[in-house]
């Protein structure tokens, strides 16, 4: 394209030039840079109704979705200096505000420049447009009238627990596991020599056991997909219970001290003990158990199967995390980093192979593994005792109770471990954790006796938006998927959409309103 050329006017105005007579076109400044290599349309004949875009003036009363869509459309026709008024004006315009207007006083004329104007076709550099745009064609500018789409703004996570009920005689010892919530949304708690079943949908209590003045609750586990709840005892048995019929099925003998630590894998009950020792329980066989996992030096206080029930990890007071598969009688990995008893274990439900373990007093720290690949992922110090961990089934993060020195409850943001909320209230250690089975509620359970309800992780549903808003970040080109990088965005936003729409696994029954009542269970 040739350089623009430059046509500089007489500024006496008694001595017009004569190309200009006649003309519709006003005399420009002196000092106005005149473009004459291209051709400039006459737009006076042309119909702009036809594009449906009337003045914001008179469609005061056009409702706001309508409002923004006009707006919208005519900054991406005309430009967004258009969007507050001014129309498309032609040079042939000059007596209403064409390219030039003028005025008259005496002999003298003053120009004057209306705003520029807003061609359809212009030239623009590429920029980098935000990710937030609402604009398809580029302009991150606000648009009056046009709110942009803001970014995310942190979940606020609820500081006060929605009930609390009174749990008399709840152990303040850190070795049991004394709470648990099945998949039929019921919550068993034991207390003293009793197992109490608190209806979460009707808030209706049930006494379900009481194993007499000689023996104790020292853990409680629910089977995963029945009414089926497994009682461990101070004299080393295992009770299986019907909840539903009130009725108990079996006792299991084996261990020779308490059984402080529960998990189910399918039919498959596997039992901790202070003995040291892990036993595999088929309850559909008739032995006690069919067999016995040995390698723990001291008190087993931690155990939990993986999602795909192919590992289990056990954590114990020897400091130990060791990691078992399905057939093996002796451990197939060994973690020592710790410094302290293991009783804080939790498997991801997102990703497969990825452990989390806490640590007691001594250690304080939350530390992460790849079982897959068997290497040390990160490692992150609360700065108290870590009691319990376990995994949101609806977002990526996590949820730590605590004891020594601040009996705090901690929901962190995995993986980059930044808290989103520190919960207190309890005023003894908070030794008992479990969650909801919509994955959105957690209990807590402490030496001060109570049980209290936190609503901390989000809905299912609400996931939708956080597909939408936050969930693909582009990074240097690539797209990120909770951590893993994607190169096409359409295979990153197509996992999520799949990951998104997986029925979860448990039930998927509502926890009953929020109350503030506090009741004895």
């Amino acid at each position: 394209m040739e350089p623009p050329t430059t046509s500089t006017f007489s500024p006496d105005p008694k001595t017009p030039s004569p190309k200009l007579l006649g003309s519709s076109y006003r005399r420009p400044s002196s000092s106005r840079t005149i473009y004459g290599d291209r051709f400039i349309p006459s737009r006076s004949s042309s119909n702009f109704a036809l594009f449906n875009l009337p003045n914001s003036s008179s469609n005061a009363s056009s409702d706001d979705s309508n409002s923004a869509y006009t707006n919208l459309l005519k900054s991406a026709l005309f430009g967004p200096e258009c969007v507050s008024g001014f129309q498309p004006l032609t040079p042939d315009k000059s007596s209403s505000g064409g390219r030039f207007s003028g005025r008259s006083s005496g002999s003298d004329s003053v120009f004057q420049t209306s705003p520029p104007n807003c061609n359809i076709f212009k030239y623009k550099t590429e920029t980098r447009r935000s990710l937030h745009s609402l604009s398809p064609f580029g302009f991150d500018d606000q648009l009056p009238g046009v709110p942009h789409s803001p970014v995310k703004a942190p979940r606020k996570v609820p500081r006060s627990p929605y009930k609390v009920l009174d749990a008399p005689a709840l152990q303040d010892d850190f070795y049991l596991n004394l709470v648990d919530w099945s998949s039929h949304n019921v919550l068993a708690v034991g207390l003293g020599n009793c197992v109490y079943l608190w209806h979460a949908s009707s808030s209706k209590v049930v006494k379900l056991c009481d194993l007499g003045s000689d023996d104790s609750v020292c853990s409680v586990g629910w089977a995963q997909r029945n009414t089926h709840l497994a009682v461990g005892t101070s004299n080393g048995k295992v009770q299986l219970w019907d909840a539903s019929r009130c009725k108990r099925i079996r006792t299991m003998e084996g261990h020779r001290l308490r059984v402080g630590a529960l998990a189910w894998s399918s039919s498959t009950l596997s039992s901790g003990s202070r003995d040291k020792s892990i036993l595999q329980r088929d309850i559909r066989a008739q032995e006690d158990y069919v067999s016995k996992l040995s390698g723990h030096k001291s008190e087993v206080c931690g155990l939990k199967w993986s999602y795909d029930n192919r590992e289990l990890a056990s954590g114990g007071n020897d400091n130990r995390l060791f990691v078992w598969n399905q057939h093996s009688t002796q451990p197939v990995l060994k973690y020592c980093e710790h410094t302290a008893a293991v009783k804080a274990i939790a498997w991801s439900p997102h990703l497969h192979g990825l452990l989390a373990s806490g640590g007691g007093t001594a250690d304080r720290c939350i530390r992460f593994w790849n079982t897959t690949t068997n290497t040390k992922l990160s490692c992150m110090d609360t700065g108290s005792q870590v009691c319990n961990l376990v995994w949101s089934k609806n977002v990526n993060e996590l949820v730590s109770t605590h004891g020594y020195s601040q009996n705090q409850i901690i929901v962190w943001r995995y993986p980059s471990m930044s808290k989103l909320a520190t919960l207190t209230g309890h005023t003894y250690r908070v030794l008992y954790l479990a969650i909801s089975p919509d994955g959105q509620t957690i209990v807590t359970g402490a030496g001060d006796e109570t049980l209290r309800f936190w609503n901390v992780f989000p809905s299912p549903k609400s996931q939708v938006n956080f597909l939408i808003s936050s969930t693909l970040k582009v990074k240097s080109g690539h797209h990120h998927l909770e951590g893993r990088k994607f190169a096409d965005p359409l295979l990153c936003i197509t996992l999520r959409i799949i990951i998104l729409f997986i029925p979860c696994r448990y039930g998927h029954k509502n926890v009953t309103a929020p109350s503030t009542a506090t009741r004895h269970i």
